[in-house]
């Protein structure tokens, strides 16, 4: 069963959100303070976080960097009336794998959960598909790892899909509506800057880790991203 950690202090969003996961088959945690959830998900695993920024404690950012460092393979989505661009990119660079902005209709919010839970990461299988390989760079589906020579690279979650979705058609323009269907789900309908976050985040993290060596993600403007040498 789908773990959920609900952090949320408003009584009209959580409760209703908490019944309705629950009526279908998520087993569900809902806590109205940051501390509460940061103790929780260090007492035990979950899969999904639907994360309020407004929390009557502390900053639902940093709550946001805590919760990715201590649930790394967790989908982590915030849900929040903070719509401005900056609130946006800052909430997907502390960690976020989607940003929704209140208010969102709980029919639209819980097909958002089961497309990230059908697209969450798989375990390891014997006869899981061959590492891709662009130059340098391996893609190892099976393992959730990346490599670039020597050198591994830790990624999100989301970050690893994205990768691995650029690297199979390396050399060629990926659009960005591909990208979004492929990466996140085909009915999206928040913020483009999720890609464009995550885009920058790996390119950061290849560079950091492989310098000349590692493979460039070129942007193609009007058309998507490219892969290349």
């Amino acid at each position: 069963m789908v773990e959920v950690l609900v952090v949320e202090d408003d009584e009209g969003v959580g409760g209703p959100l908490t019944r309705a996961l629950t009526a279908g088959s998520y087993r569900t945690t809902w806590l109205r303070t940051g501390s509460a959830a940061l103790t929780e998900a260090k007492a035990r695993p979950f899969d999904l976080v639907l994360l309020d920024l407004g929390l009557p404690d502390t900053d639902g950012v940093e709550v946001c960097r805590s919760l990715r460092v201590l649930l790394p393979a967790a989908v982590l989505v915030i849900l929040t009336a903070r719509g401005a661009e900056l609130d946006v990119v800052v909430g997907l660079e502390a960690g976020a794998d989607d940003y929704l902005v209140k208010p969102v209709g709980l029919t639209e919010l819980l097909a958002r959960i089961r497309a990230h839970v059908r697209r969450a990461p798989a375990a390891p299988t014997a006869s899981a598909v061959e590492p891709v390989q662009v130059g340098a760079l391996r893609v190892d589906s099976a393992a959730r790892r990346v490599l670039v020579g020597d050198n591994e690279i830790t990624l999100r979650p989301k970050e690893f899909d994205l990768l691995e979705r650029l690297a199979v058609d390396a050399g060629a323009v990926v659009s960005r509506e591909r990208l979004m269907s492929d990466v996140w789900d085909e009915h999206w309908f928040g913020s483009t800057k999720t890609l464009d976050v995550h885009v920058a985040a790996v390119r950061r993290k290849l560079t950091e880790a492989a310098g000349e060596a590692a493979p460039t993600i070129t942007t193609v403007r009007g058309r998507g991203y490219r892969l290349e040498l």
